[in-house]
């Protein structure tokens, strides 16, 4: 495994142990060169889901992709890395328990927002507005008022 710090190419393993979900391992490694520590996780290599996107076009689903949309979501909340995984772990379920092969895009969207309504609703806002990609104030202020309705 590959230092993120330095670079070099071996380290060795510290501590082991399944996450809370149970579906991955999370490796705590040290680097021999730098000897700083980074946590790796294993997780079983399932049949690939294809995303629909909005073009038509398709594209192997990508954790990292939708990770960065919730980070950029949740940018200067108080809302941890581990909920962030949480939250993708999350989403990930839903799309698996479809059974689906292919996933429109909308369809992960929808699920994300679903997902973040009940953990930060300024994050759900932000990540509402990339996605139903307003296209004034007054659909912004919409999606506020059924925010602002349904508590």
């Amino acid at each position: 495994m590959k230092c993120p710090y330095c670079g070099f190419e071996e380290s060795r393993v510290v501590d082991s142990r399944p996450t809370d979900d149970n579906e991955r391992i999370r490796r705590r490694r040290q680097c021999f060169q730098c000897l700083r520590r980074f946590t790796t996780y294993e997780i079983v290599e399932t049949t690939p889901v294809m995303v629909i996107k909005r073009d038509k076009g398709r594209e192997p689903y990508n954790r990292e992709k939708l990770t960065n949309g919730i980070l950029r979501a949740c940018d200067k909340r108080d809302i941890s890395l581990d909920q962030i995984d949480a939250i993708v772990d999350k989403v990930e379920a839903k799309i698996e328990s479809s059974l689906e092969r292919e996933i429109p895009s909308t369809t992960i969207g929808e699920y994300t927002m679903q997902v973040l309504k009940d953990i930060d609703e300024v994050a759900y806002v932000r990540f509402a507005s990339v996605y139903k990609q307003f296209k004034d104030i007054h659909s912004f202020m919409e999606e506020l008022n059924k925010l602002i309705s349904e508590k």
